[in-house]
């Protein structure tokens, strides 16, 4: 599952530079020219990093970063900010609005390569690794056992690539369709009453002997992985 970025960017040209020099790195590329498209993508759509423009047409970048912090469904989206302003009061702004990182323009390639992956790294340690860890949960991506607490969990091939899907997330909420097109694929007719089964199935596997549920459900917006309270 390579990582989705948005570039949300006004200078068609700089899109198609950043776009040429994102997918020879393996990502996945959308765009958005202004705020109002780059929200409308990130309700309808998986993105793993937003690489955000400071200035832009309608809603400015600062606005956007905040509405994505104030959202249940993106609050830990990792952003990048590119910006022309250099000033240190303008980082301090960006960063105060909820941008993990800040490049400001011109930057170079493979300077935004770095940053991006260093973001990542962060948020998403399993694209570094051949085990993913969440929890008690650890799930070995050479031999597709998963286990918790040492028990070996079996899963059925859809099952699996939702739990993994899940745990490269964690925390974050994932609306029914966006399940669907990140697990199943987007060229894949599948009815959402299916998620709901194949969650389901997923809790019952990793709830056996009484385990915490770290699946959440979140009302009328989709499901989380998220790490059971103490006392659970």
């Amino acid at each position: 599952m390579n990582p989705v970025i948005l570039v949300v960017e006004d200078e068609t040209d700089l899109v198609t530079l950043i776009r040429y020099n994102l997918e020879k790195e393996g990502f996945e590329v959308c765009d958005a020219p202004d705020g109002d498209e780059a929200l409308l993508q990130l309700e309808e759509k998986h993105i793993d990093l937003v690489l955000l423009d400071w200035m832009l047409p309608g809603l400015s970048g600062i606005e956007i970063c905040r509405q994505i912090r104030r959202k249940p469904a993106t609050r830990n989206l990792p952003v990048i900010m590119l910006t022309a302003r250099g000033e240190e009061g303008d980082r301090i702004r960006g960063l105060n609005a909820g941008a993990d990182d800040y490049l400001p323009k011109p930057f170079s390639y493979p300077e935004l390569l770095a940053r991006i992956h260093a973001v990542l790294r962060r948020i998403r340690p399993a694209l570094e690794e051949e085990t993913i860890r969440f929890a008690d949960i650890e799930m070995n991506m050479a031999t597709h056992r998963v286990s918790r607490e040492a028990r070996s969990i079996h899963l059925g091939p859809t099952e699996f690539r939702l739990l993994r899907f899940l745990m490269e997330h964690p925390g974050r909420v994932f609306g029914r369709d966006q399940l669907i097109d990140s697990v199943w694929g987007h060229d894949v007719y599948v009815d959402e009453r299916t998620v709901d089964v194949h969650i389901r199935r997923l809790r019952k596997a990793l709830n056996e002997d009484g385990k915490a549920d770290v699946i959440r459900t979140v009302r009328a917006a989709g499901y989380a992985l998220d790490a059971p309270e103490a006392g659970a």
